[in-house]
């Protein structure tokens, strides 16, 4: 089970999130996209959200300002989110403008905000689960894709229902957070990308 709960861990975490959405976008669109166009956005995605926030990640352990890439304490977590809101608004601003692609857009601000709420929590000592974060947001998104496109989604998102529990029942087994902290991460998960839901769907 440990072995499971680690893997599980690894594989939906919220690092792959911001990309997963995008691909999933991508895959999911009934819209013509050239592939140029979709190179442009997933690539520079790719490297801003996984490999930059990978590279700060050991400069951060370097000088100790971090010890694991799952920030298990709430002071770890202030600067990687920092960093990462900064990302998601250079993102916003230069990668996928509003009227490039409304539904990205909106993904990625969906994003920032459940990142702004996690940090306004460590203001009270509080450490949401990223990982429910994540999780749960790309799986409303899905949700919501598949509404605004009309088309049927139905095994993409049970799986993504399992998937979902899986890392709950993961992270809970690790005891990496509480119940609260995971009941809290998957509220501002769904809820940010509902929020955002009227701008495009």
């Amino acid at each position: 089970m440990k072995v499971f709960s680690n893997l599980i861990s690894y594989l939906l975490h919220p690092l792959f999130i911001t990309i997963g959405g995008t691909i999933a976008y991508f895959l999911i669109t009934p819209k013509y996209t050239p592939l140029e166009i979709q190179s442009a956005s997933i690539l520079p995605i790719f490297i801003l959200t996984v490999i930059i926030p990978i590279v700060t990640f050991f400069i951060l352990k370097n000088v100790g300002l971090v010890n694991s890439i799952f920030l298990e304490t709430a002071t770890e977590r202030k600067y990687p989110l920092y960093i990462h809101a900064s990302i998601l608004l250079l993102i916003l601003y230069k990668v996928i403008p509003n009227n490039y692609v409304s539904e990205l857009y909106f993904y990625f601000t969906g994003l920032l905000g459940a990142t702004v709420a996690c940090l306004l929590l460590l203001l009270f000592n509080f450490k949401t689960s990223l990982h429910a974060v994540g999780v749960s947001g790309l799986l409303m998104y899905l949700i919501n894709l598949s509404i605004h496109f009309e088309i049927n989604l139905i095994i993409a998102i049970s799986i993504f229902i399992v998937l979902t529990g899986a890392v709950l029942t993961a992270r809970l087994y690790l005891k990496a957070h509480t119940r609260i902290e995971l009941i809290i991460g998957v509220f501002i998960g769904l809820i940010s990308q509902l929020l955002t839901v009227r701008f495009w769907l």
